[in-house]
């Protein structure tokens, strides 16, 4: 009787020896995963009162080019900290500013900019000096050469380019228009945010503008259809008069731009003529539920892996959109909203053979007597087509240069790859239009995915395409 209360309280104390035991490990596991994932957010939140601690014993550290330019430094004068931009406005929504709260990079970075990992014994000396330590740099992936040929490209017109390798998922350039000068932040800071400044300076529209697509969108209508048609797709013809009436209800009626007759096409060619007749009649036969499940998993309505702010896309359609929706969402119009951001990111997929490499920003951070703290490599993989759908949209988008409506961006030096787009849209009782491309090159080993934004900029082949010409020129022949 004794040995059985000896074993049955022997094998309580086991249990709990055992649950105790698990619950350190879970501890011990979740401090793991909160010092080498969580930490840099959350301690580097501007929000965390921790950080004015930080304040007291750091300088800012730098933020530079992957080239080894200063995008922004803190200068000293005796007690007087002063955040310093070299390059003004030219890198100001990537960069950020660091005062009126903090965006882009210093946002982002904040955490790493305010760590200092000097050697151990000067920074104890510096502590008991009562001086600050420096801070650790922050080395980005944007590289001030291209990010000048792209502002320059674009020159005064509102809108946006974005520059990516592919291969890595690292930003080249991020360039949006109008901007603000970042080093008179403070001072310009009720004129930027006065509600009669309708130019939203301080909206970065890389990544946090929302545009109609226009046909950039045909991307995914061709992808949706390959999808339902795997064997057969290649049989699709239309016999394009410059409009399509719907054969059901003949009050909904898409015409092509300026009413051009495209004549006979097959979907390729449909698509290198951005044939708006060809895409409604496809919209209005694919099926809405798998359409939209493709522009979920293609990244629509849900938060866009990068590390500074960005805009969801949005996407509307369910089983229960009606045809006029369909016709108007295959052309890219209605209530579809993209940003030039997410457009590149699937651009950069078929690129890159159906694999995203999730858009990164920051390179490497370094100590101020210049050792590595902590490199960063590639964005994460993640599979958004298949190889061989990604190779027909590369081969369809080589067409809209070789044939189509890109052929402003045409090159001895290198074979290019893309799509235009012209997004019309109403804007105080006016009819406007947005112009779009977005592509990469070269087409066999692409170094470089490019998309250009500019609002009321007429039509994507006459005022984008150019624009990403010049980019591909500057990046390829350098």
């Amino acid at each position: 009787m004794e040995d059985k209360e000896r074993k049955r309280s022997n094998s309580g104390i086991l249990k709990m020896i055992y649950f105790f035991s698990l619950l350190f490990f879970c501890m011990i596991g979740y401090m793991i995963y909160f010092i080498g994932w969580q930490a840099p957010d959350l301690m580097g939140s501007p929000y965390n009162s921790r950080m004015e601690v930080f304040d007291r014993r750091f300088i800012r550290g730098a933020i530079l080019s992957s080239d080894g330019q200063v995008l922004a430094r803190t200068e000293t004068e005796g007690d007087t900290e002063k955040r310093v931009y070299p390059y003004g406005s030219l890198f100001a929504h990537s960069v950020g500013y660091s005062t009126k709260g903090k965006t882009g990079l210093e946002a982002a970075a904040n955490f790493y900019l305010m760590e200092s990992n000097i050697n151990p014994l000067r920074q104890l000396f510096r502590e008991l000096t009562d001086r600050k330590s420096p801070g650790d740099n922050v080395v980005t992936t944007l590289d001030t050469g291209l990010q000048k040929a792209a502002s320059d490209a674009l020159g005064e017109r509102a809108g946006a380019v974005i520059c990516m390798e592919p291969s890595t998922g690292k930003i080249l350039a991020m360039v949006s228009y109008p901007g603000f000068d970042p080093n008179s932040i403070r001072e310009d800071w009720e004129e930027l945010t006065d509600e009669k400044n309708v130019s939203g300076n301080l909206v970065n529209r890389a990544t946090q503008g929302l545009y109609p697509p226009g046909s950039t969108f045909k991307t995914l209508i061709a992808l949706e259809y390959f999808r339902e048609h795997p064997t057969d797709w290649q049989d699709f013809r239309f016999q394009c008069k410059g409009a399509y009436v719907d054969e059901e209800d003949p009050k909904y009626v898409v015409h092509c731009y300026n009413g051009e007759v495209h004549g006979k096409e097959d979907l390729k060619s449909a698509y290198a003529n951005s044939c708006n007749s060809a895409f409604a009649k496809l919209g209005t036969e694919l099926d809405r539920e798998r359409l939209r499940g493709l522009a979920d998993s293609l990244l629509f309505n849900q938060d866009l892996p990068i590390q500074i702010l960005s805009s969801r896309s949005r996407f509307k359609i369910d089983g229960s959109s009606g045809t006029w929706t369909m016709m108007q969402s295959a052309i890219g119009q209605g209530e579809t909203m993209m940003s030039p951001l997410h457009s590149l990111l699937i651009t950069s997929a078929i690129a890159n053979g159906g694999v995203l490499h999730e858009p990164v920003l920051i390179q490497e951070v370094e100590s101020a007597d210049g050792h590595s703290v902590k490199s960063f490599g590639s964005g994460e993989e993640r599979r958004l087509l298949s190889e061989s759908e990604a190779e027909e949209l590369k081969q369809f988008m080589r067409a809209v240069v070789s044939e189509g409506t890109a052929s402003k961006l045409k090159s001895k030096s290198y074979e290019a790859c893309g799509k235009t787009g012209s997004a019309e849209y109403q804007s105080r009782g006016k009819s406007k239009t947005d112009a779009w491309f977005t592509g990469f090159a070269p087409m066999q080993d692409p170094k470089l995915a490019v998309c250009v934004l500019v609002e009321d900029g007429e039509t994507g082949g006459r005022t984008a395409a150019p624009i990403a010409k010049a980019v591909f020129d500057y990046w390829i022949n350098r």
